[in-house]
């Protein structure tokens, strides 16, 4: 039932539950300036408190403007009663994957296992245990800069993600990479291009963008083209041939430590095929490494971010000097 109440009854421990949106917030204060809180905030009974759930902009621009009494709703006498109906509404409150991964993980601390959790919610076990892996996955330091509205969650789960998965990039990777572009206000597309460079590019955009130059290195992005238009067949070959190259190399880098590998049978073979690689990485380098001179002669109005440096000698880039 809808009442009024007094701001300072609302118990706000669960604020860094949920997404701030600057942007949206800003927009919201003039509306509520104009027109007050139309839509009641929503929380649990805790005694004779209140828990706030869901309406914390809200709260935070009836602050603003001095607002002392709020309208709200109760979704449950208890928290665990309150969150079950808060995320059976998700739809409708529009919580993101991370905001449902903490809250379920809020029901198991409140003693409910991921069976009763999933029966509760009508939704599978594995829809349940996907959002508790999630917090598993992402790291304290980064759950809050999402959170917090400085790091966009999709480009996490739709770019950063797939790096850890396919590309062998460690927790700790992520969160420097979270950590050297967030608050930037970058488009998810000038993330994309960043987390290229940066989990697939030389360590010297590596360390350009940990050393705060990602506009350079965007700038410098921007004038290179992102495709083969233009090219020939046999360069668009090629240049296929070059990116599966770089995959397959930093895949290999990262299996070959496996304490996996056991077997005889596999350490014979292996030990022929390495051979034969070995045999070849000279001239392997040395084709290469022409080939770069070459596109780097060839390029006209491209030129390269500061503190770039040219591989030499073992073909790892030098640190930029910004």
């Amino acid at each position: 039932m809808r009442e009024e109440i007094e701001l300072a009854e609302l118990d706000v421990r669960y604020e860094n539950y949920r997404m701030k949106n600057p942007a949206f917030e800003k927009r919201l204060l003039a509306s509520i300036a104009q027109r007050g809180i139309e839509q009641a905030l929503e929380g649990a009974a805790a005694g004779e408190g209140k828990i706030l759930l869901n309406g914390f902009k809200r709260r935070r621009c009836a602050l603003h403007l001095g607002i002392r009494r709020v309208p709200y709703v109760s979704l449950g006498e208890d928290q665990a009663g309150a969150i079950l109906n808060l995320l059976r509404l998700c739809n409708q409150s529009a919580l993101s994957l991370l905001e449902q991964a903490r809250f379920i993980d809020q029901l198991r601390q409140l003693k409910m296992s991921v069976a009763d959790i999933a029966e509760q919610l009508s939704r599978s076990k594995s829809w349940v245990s996907m959002r508790l892996g999630l917090l598993e996955e992402i790291s304290p330091r980064v759950q809050e800069e999402i959170l917090a509205g400085r790091f966009p969650v999709y480009p996490y789960m739709y770019i950063l993600r797939p790096f850890m998965r396919l590309n062998r990039a460690s927790q700790q990777e992520v969160e420097e990479f979270v950590l050297a572009v967030s608050g930037q206000r970058l488009s998810v597309r000038e993330i994309e291009q960043l987390a290229y460079g940066y989990f697939r590019g030389p360590r010297s955009l590596r360390e350009m963008i940990q050393n705060g130059h990602a506009g350079e290195v965007l700038a410098w992005m921007r004038q290179v083209p992102q495709d083969a238009e233009g090219c020939s067949e046999w360069e668009r070959i090629l240049l296929r041939d070059l990116e599966l190259v770089q995959k397959y190399m930093q895949r290999v880098m990262g299996k070959s430590l496996s304490p996996k590998l056991q077997s005889p049978a596999f350490f014979a073979q292996a030990h022929l095929v390495t051979a034969g690689l070995l045999s070849r990485h000279r001239a392997f380098f040395h084709s290469v490494r022409g080939l770069h001179d070459r596109s780097g002669q060839a390029q006209s109005g491209v030129s390269a971010p500061p503190g770039w440096h040219e591989p030499r000698g073992d073909y790892s880039p030098s640190p930029p000097q910004p």
